[in-house]
């Protein structure tokens, strides 16, 4: 079964391409991904695979001009080829005077992200514990959803004389349940160790949203109080970071924070940093030019306090690289990918008992942008929202569509949820997020179901 290739093997493999680079600078980013997944649908497993990548990619600058090569051939033969084919290309192309060249040696935090058990989980393992979710789901209810185990090495070596490496694991498990008279529920996690995730939980979480989602009944659009569970949060958090927190967006006047920094842009009780070294998250400890990563205040008590950055948005902005670059060619700039959400002290039961009319919203689907620059974004609720009157769910309701302004939500939020959770879109994002109310939220139409 495949596992780490480790830091020896990708520095013989990264010196060969650092030998032929020629006259510049020039940068080896590795990376290594192997795992697991299994699907199920209608309480049954329909798909097991497993899947390994490797890949190394080749970045030469030369004079301003930059090339990047990428191959799958991790070899010595196959770096010192796509060093050549980045030369070549860094000849040609438009020099870019903003770009500050790569960066030297620095000292990496130490992390341990990485579980062997996790990154070797079988397809069995994986199937036992679907078996023990869909056991949670009762008598005429059904579950869909998927579990996968996965690891991961990153490394990078420079010519500059930076050399950094980490290996990282993950486990995930989602699923949907629905039956009897319409009503579906959903539930998830994300976790460094298999043996954090229990299926029987995930089961019974979903399972208990389709049972209390039976018969929903058509609500009116229109402005409500809301209960936004975890799983919605972290969809309006990452479009917030996608729409303003990155630093070269902000620095080009494209972010929906540009010119308001030291303002509040939220209600006081929101704070959302970013830290890859957090224990509560999985993020590895430097970005994808070798630069360590370090703590990023984004909101503090309601106050944009700034945004992340590579070493190209930092010249923008003349200050210094946060640690957040992505793996180039890269055009969008910087990201975040490790945001977390402050916490509160108040629980979901104490939100909809503090709600006179509202909603309780289990999480968002099929969010687009809609105004970047105001933050404004639409999407759907799914597989569980609720009716609130009184401080108390009184019954289901069939899906809503919102379009609301990211912005004002948290401007609105007065409650934040003393526990969080880990999201995560893809391997090297994990953010932790809690629930939160806000006391307005749009919703602009309904769904027939």
């Amino acid at each position: 079964m495949p596992g780490p290739i480790g830091p020896d093997r990708f520095r013989t493999v990264a010196e060969a391409a650092l030998e032929v680079r020629g006259p510049g600078q020039a940068e080896v980013l590795f990376m290594h991904e192997w795992g697991g997944l299994t699907r199920f649908a209608a309480s049954r497993i329909h798909q097991s695979t497993w899947r390994e990548d490797t890949v190394i990619r080749v970045r030469v600058v030369r004079d301003g001009r930059t090339g990047v090569s990428t191959t799958n051939d991790f070899s010595e033969r196959g770096a010192e080829a796509a060093a050549l084919a980045a030369r070549e290309m860094a000849e040609v192309a438009s020099p870019d005077p903003l770009f500050p060249g790569l960066p030297g040696p620095a000292s990496v935090p130490e992390v341990d992200r990485y579980d062997e058990a996790t990154a070797a989980t079988s397809p069995e393992d994986r199937a036992a514990a679907i078996e023990a979710l869909v056991g949670r789901c009762g008598e005429g209810f059904h579950a869909a959803g998927a579990y996968e185990t996965a690891g991961a090495e990153i490394g990078l070596a420079n010519s500059e004389g930076q050399l950094c490496y980490a290996p990282t694991s993950q486990a995930s498990m989602s699923a949907v349940v629905s039956g009897g008279d319409g009503g579906a529920g959903f539930a998830e996690v994300l976790a460094p160790r298999a043996a954090d995730v229990d299926p029987e939980a995930v089961g019974e979480r979903a399972a208990r949203k389709a049972r209390d989602g039976q018969g929903p009944r058509d609500a009116p659009p229109g402005d409500y109080e809301v209960v936004l569970e975890p799983a919605a949060v972290a969809t309006l958090v990452a479009f917030l970071a996608y729409l303003g927190f990155g630093g070269r967006s902000l620095v080009e006047g494209r972010s929906c924070f540009a010119g308001r920094e030291g303002e509040r842009v939220a209600a006081p009780i929101v704070s959302i940093h970013d830290d890859a070294l957090d224990a509560g998250t999985l993020g590895i400890p430097f970005d994808f030019e070798g630069t360590p990563k370090r703590r990023v205040d984004l909101i503090g008590e309601g106050v944009f306090r700034g945004a992340v950055h590579d070493r190209r948005s930092a010249a923008q902005a003349g200050t210094e690289s946060t640690g957040h670059a992505l793996p180039p060619p890269n055009p969008e700039g910087p990201f975040p990918l490790n945001l977390v959400m402050a916490t509160g002290d108040a629980s979901i039961e104490d939100m909809v008992a503090a709600t006179g009319r509202g909603l309780l919203v289990t999480r968002f689907h099929y969010t687009n942008v809609v105004h970047p620059k105001e933050a404004v974004i639409t999407g759907m609720t799914r597989d569980g929202t609720f009716l609130i009157e009184d401080g108390k769910v009184t019954h289901p309701v069939k899906n809503l569509r919102f379009t609301q302004s990211i912005l004002e939500a948290l401007e609105h939020t007065d409650m934040v949820g003393g526990e969080s959770e880990l999201a995560g879109e893809f391997f090297f994002s994990a953010s932790r997020i809690p629930a939160i109310r806000c006391s307005r939220f749009r919703f602009t139409g309904r769904s027939d179901h």
